[in-house]
């Protein structure tokens, strides 16, 4: 990197991390910062890669004539990693270089995308390439499992706790962003246009056959760009105690780490909260593409476009949420009731207008309550157990929640449940289960009055 190339990238990192701050978090590394800014590099590459890749993978159990559950239950395998390895990937975070681990995840998510239509090589018939599909999609699912303890992991280590909130609200905007890319390029890939372009080559059709297999080619080496990224991540030197490698004692020590979160008062909260709320994306991800084609009549390629506008509006919440110290965190808590109080003016709206409207709003709520609530569970974990252990806390939770909810509305399409109906449902069932988690947050306030002066104390792995 050239010198001045150098000193803008100082300068737009201490822009948006460090803005405001004071004493001796502006004499930071300059590598550290410089690092940063590739780990939001990666972040958003791989990021745009995974919502890309979902919208072709679609496609493709589309192609095969799948049933309509399939592509929801392609989802829950994806969660299930997150699930089954949580014990793991947090150990193996905090045993390794963070920007290595990222990488190694990486290229298993290309290994993944590969699988995806090279089936034939396995021996497998044809009619079993759906369940390939399928595995090879929860193939992916296991190294973004890996992939995010070492993420979010990383971002501990490099900012310090006051600056959390304004870096994660970086973080989720710039993955946002990627979303809105990532779900655009997907339904773009897949349009007849972009795939009969790309199937002209001769280099490209004499390894796909299809528009489908195209799309995910074509997102292996988005793939390959962001772990090139994590390659160039130095070292943050933070060394961390050697990790467990027996199987049954991680289990029973991960466990450990489930029951300290869940006791904090500060980070039952904010687990429970970040805990609805991907279970809640994620669902409503697969509602949003099945109520385009259904209640709107678009395509595939068309209702893609629908989740990117909620994904605009999440990068207006996101960045919004910078603003909120990470001590006032707790007091965004009703904006994730009002968001349930939206979702369900979904099946009144027709109007690509209304339609945009009421998508923009309820990502925009979405990132505006989601941010502090990261910020305030990344801080507790980090305080009363490492970065890894915490974050994989985290991820089992959600993506625990991810299966559960999946399940539920896979289950209401095999019964033929009217995706109208389906929303309603979904609806009250986010602003019930908000209603309860503000008044839990009320009574663990009323119990410890000095529980927000928690908020922001320095430690680590205080609970071990």
């Amino acid at each position: 990197m050239s010198r001045s190339r150098g000193y803008t990238a100082w300068h737009f990192l201490r822009w948006f991390t460090y803005a405001g701050s004071r004493g001796p978090a502006r004499q930071r590394d300059d590598s550290l910062k410089r690092g940063f800014y590739l780990v939001m590099a990666a972040q958003a590459l791989s990021s745009l890669a995974d919502n890309a890749l979902f919208i072709a993978a679609i496609a493709l159990i589309q192609e095969l004539r799948g049933p309509d559950w399939m592509a929801p239950m392609m989802k829950w395998w994806f969660a299930a990693a997150y699930v089954l390895l949580a014990a793991f990937v947090g150990a193996f975070a905090d045993s390794y270089p963070k920007g290595r681990v990222m990488f190694a995840t990486n290229a298993l998510k290309v290994a993944g995308c590969l699988l995806m239509f090279w089936y034939a090589s396995l021996g497998l018939p044809q009619s079993h390439q759906v369940l390939v599909v399928c595995a090879a999609y929860g193939l992916v699912g296991v190294g973004a499992a890996a992939y995010s303890p070492a993420k979010y992991g990383i971002v501990t280590e490099m900012l310090p706790p006051e600056q959390l909130v304004k870096g994660n609200s970086w973080i989720e905007g710039l993955t946002v962003i990627s979303i809105i890319l990532g779900t655009v390029l997907g339904g773009a890939l897949i349009s007849p246009d972009v795939s009969a372009f790309l199937l002209a080559h001769p280099w490209l059709s004499g390894v796909v056959h299809t528009p489908a297999e195209a799309a995910i080619l074509v997102i292996a080496l988005v793939y390959l760009a962001a772990a090139a990224c994590n390659l160039l991540i130095p070292r943050t030197h933070v060394v961390y105690p050697p990790q467990q490698r027996n199987p049954v004692k991680l289990v029973r020590a991960f466990a450990g780490y489930v029951r300290i979160l869940w006791q904090d008062k500060l980070g039952q909260i904010s687990l429970a909260v970040t805990t609805l709320f991907w279970g809640a994306g994620a669902t409503l991800q697969l509602i949003v593409i099945e109520w385009g084609r259904s209640h709107l009549g678009y395509r595939l390629d068309q209702a893609s476009i629908l989740m990117g506008v909620a994904a605009v509006g999440t990068v207006v919440g996101s960045v919004l949420a910078g603003r909120i110290p990470l001590r006032k965190a707790l007091s965004v808590l009703p904006v994730g009731a009002m968001m349930g109080v939206v979702v369900l003016l979904m099946p009144l709206v027709y109007s690509p207008a209304s339609v945009y409207l009421l998508l923009l709003i309820t990502g925009g709520m979405a990132g505006f309550f989601v941010v502090p609530m990261n910020a305030l569970l990344q801080h507790r974990g980090h305080v009363l157990l490492s970065a890894g252990h915490s974050i994989a806390v985290q991820n089992f939770n959600e993506q625990l929640n991810i299966l559960l909810m999946v399940a539920a509305y896979t289950f209401m399409l095999w019964l033929d449940i009217p995706i109208n109906t389906i929303i309603v449902i979904f609806g009250l069932i986010v602003i019930s289960l908000m209603l309860l988690v503000m008044r839990w947050s009320r009574l663990n306030q009323v119990a410890d009055p000095t529980l927000c002066d928690q908020i922001g104390e320095e430690g680590h792995g205080k609970a071990l």
